[in-house]
């Protein structure tokens, strides 16, 4: 039994949808209504205002379940239910798949400054591009959950995506590192092919129109791949969370709050993500474990591996690939 079914908790979607769209029009009206390169202190700034949010989104989340939980009838009548473990519950299984989102978004950046630096977007535009992206990000990861949250009713699509993590994991891990090559993506030459493109940027529009045809702009095409990036990650994201927790609210919620604070993060790392070499491989062991939880881990513990020991695990192989990162650099030639 879900504790936050869709249809009781419509009213606490649809507030916190609002509230992010005044943070993002607060955002981009206020904060970022004149185009300007985005600072390392800026960055910072805003990635502690994000990080306090989702916090603070965590606790009155907490709060609200330890006060609910405890006159629903619905939820009393189970045997043997606790609201206290259960709101406790809740606010674990939040922090750890904000924390999962937080860590696999890292690879968005990689791929930021491979595509800003391929269409050459300055910097002075790079936060438009992002902002854009992450409302498109916003769509289509609600898509994407509420799809989830319908499929993983059935054991073989549990299965199926957990089967995914897993390999997925095993491929970062093993695989061979590809280059990022925006111009062989399909849809981006489709997209070339029906519309025109500028060979210059035009300041920070995405469409311009000469003589009567419009025309886009490698700012759009740039944000068009960002957005088909977002996409290919969601998922392995989306159902990274879904092992994580069974309710739609907590893996919506925690995944918007990871988007929201990309582009801050972004900014901040962007001129030192390649640092951060072991963190691929932290990442792919988080997502065989997730992996290995959805398929076996959750049944070998009696349909539910402890939340407690999942946000420690992935605590400590993220923290110790961090660590391992900066304790033993490696060279520009790739050797440490």
């Amino acid at each position: 039994m879900q504790l936050f079914p869709i249809e009781h908790y419509l009213w606490l979607y649809t507030v916190f949808i609002a509230f992010v769209l005044f943070l993002l029009a607060l955002d981009l009206g206020v904060f970022h209504r004149k185009a300007h390169v985005v600072s390392f202190r800026e960055a910072a700034t805003w990635s502690v205002v994000w990080i306090t949010l989702a916090l603070a989104f965590n606790y009155g989340l907490y709060q609200y379940s330890l006060w609910k939980f405890a006159q629903d009838p619905r939820l009393l009548a189970l045997p043997g239910f606790n609201p206290t473990a259960a709101a406790e519950q809740v606010g674990l299984e939040f922090l750890t798949g904000y924390l999962v989102e937080k860590a696999l978004s890292v690879d968005n950046i990689f791929v930021f400054v491979v595509v800003f630096g391929y269409f050459a977007v300055p910097p002075l535009y790079q936060h438009r591009v992002l902002f854009y992206g992450i409302i498109g990000a916003l769509i289509f990861r609600a898509i994407f959950i509420a799809l989830g949250s319908a499929l993983l009713q059935y054991e073989w699509v549990v299965w199926l995506f957990g089967g995914i993590l897993i390999l997925t994991g095993i491929k970062m891990m093993v695989g061979p590192e590809k280059p990022i090559e925006p111009e062989k993506n399909p849809v981006i030459r489709l997209f070339r092919r029906l519309v025109p493109v500028t060979p210059g940027s035009e300041g920070e529009k995405f469409f311009v129109r000469r003589s009567g045809v419009l025309y886009a702009t490698p700012l759009f095409v740039a944000l068009l791949f960002v957005e088909l990036t977002d996409i290919i990650f969601a998922v392995d994201s989306v159902p990274a969370i879904f092992a994580l927790t069974k309710e739609p609210l907590i893996v919506f919620t925690s995944n918007i709050f990871a988007i929201l604070g990309l582009r801050a993060m972004y900014f901040m790392l962007a001129g030192m993500v390649d640092k951060f070499y072991l963190l691929k491989y932290g990442l792919a062991v988080v997502l065989v474990f997730v992996g290995l939880k959805m398929v076996w881990l959750n049944h070998a513990f009696g349909g539910k591996f402890p939340i407690e020991w999942s946000l420690g695990i992935i605590v400590t192989v993220i923290a110790l690939s961090v660590a391992g990162s900066l304790t033993f650099p490696r060279t520009k030639a790739g050797a440490r």
